[in-house]
């Protein structure tokens, strides 16, 4: 009765939290760097309102030491991307608080741009100093004996104070220059707008977002512009090339479609077609083109500014008068 009965397998052990490896999705091989590495905090590397280059860009700024150069055409000569990508990158850095750019005027008269980068948004606005080295503490020195006088001790004279040391001159901040905004020139005015003119003014500024994405416009976008299209029309412009100077070499990116299209419209309206009578003029000048007419009896063409009959009918005229 004193012998155990082993009935079922003992339980076999739990696992480790961590040593698992999962079955799916990203698995990390991680080792310890003793030098040259840069600490970045996830809310940057997970950030979701940032893209990837944005991301990498600070990433790499956070890495470069104090005094390094990051200006747009230093970095697009470092990296394969694009000055306008590069530029994009730094924008959202702003956006986002992990960059701060501002122009400052140096002592020697010069205009240039600093940089200020931040790991963490929301922190002081000026770099926090490099602690200093501890250093050992000195030993304690003995307290001097104390002196015994016969006589009152004089007072010690004051110490006179020391002149203040003058203020650092500090940076001139400059705005940051803004695009100079000009009226837009109004839109070309015809001579009379009819419902097929409207019609066709409309639809083709509906029909460009077929041609380029970018052209996609609101009700109030099109119906504003179309007077103007219109007067393309109107001056026998052909459908095709007034599409062709709407949609050809757009700006990447497009912020304000509809401004760039008012403004296409009203430059780059053609003049309107001379009439026959003015190419002739114009293509043989200082002489006056008399037009030719069908004579009324022989139907045969002679010179006129009027019609009538020929000069050999009318002579057979005034004969059998």
């Amino acid at each position: 009765m004193d012998t155990p009965q082993i009935t079922a397998p003992p339980c076999a052990p739990s696992p480790v939290p961590g040593d698992a490896t999962p079955s799916s999705g990203v698995i990390h091989i991680n080792f310890r760097h003793a030098a040259g590495f840069t600490v970045i905090g996830n809310h940057l590397t997970q950030h979701r309102g940032l893209s990837l280059a944005a991301i990498g860009l600070a990433a790499h700024i956070q890495s470069l030491p104090a005094g390094a150069r990051i200006g747009i055409k230093h970095l697009a000569q470092r990296f394969p991307e694009s000055e306008t990508r590069i530029a994009a990158a730094l924008r959202e850095l702003e956006v986002h608080g992990y960059l701060h750019r501002s122009r400052v005027r140096l002592a020697d008269g010069r205009i240039v741009t600093r940089t200020v980068s931040y790991n963490q948004p929301g922190t002081a606005a000026h770099p926090v100093a490099a602690p200093r080295p501890r250093t050992a503490p000195s030993k304690p020195t003995p307290p001097p004996p104390p002196r015994v006088t016969t006589h009152e001790p004089r007072p010690a004279p004051a110490p006179a104070p020391s002149p203040a040391p003058a203020p650092a001159p500090q940076p001139v901040l400059l705005p940051t220059p803004t695009a100079r905004t000009t009226p837009s020139p109004p839109l070309p005015q015809l001579q009379r707008l009819t419902p097929e003119l409207q019609r066709v003014a409309t639809a083709l500024l509906a029909d460009l977002r077929r041609h380029a994405p970018q052209l996609v416009l609101s009700e109030s976008d099109i119906h504003t512009p179309a007077p103007g299209v219109a007067t393309w029309l109107e001056r026998d412009a052909h459908p095709d090339t007034i599409r062709h100077a709407l949609t050809t070499d757009l700006p990447a990116p497009l912020k304000h479609p509809a401004k760039l299209l008012r403004h296409r419209i009203t430059t780059l309206l053609p003049p309107p077609l001379p009439g026959a009578q003015d190419v002739v003029a114009l293509a043989r000048p200082g002489v006056i083109v008399i037009p030719l007419q069908n004579c009324d009896r022989c139907d045969r063409a002679f010179r006129s500014r009027n019609p009538g009959h020929c000069r050999d009918c009318r002579t057979d005229l005034h004969t059998a008068a």
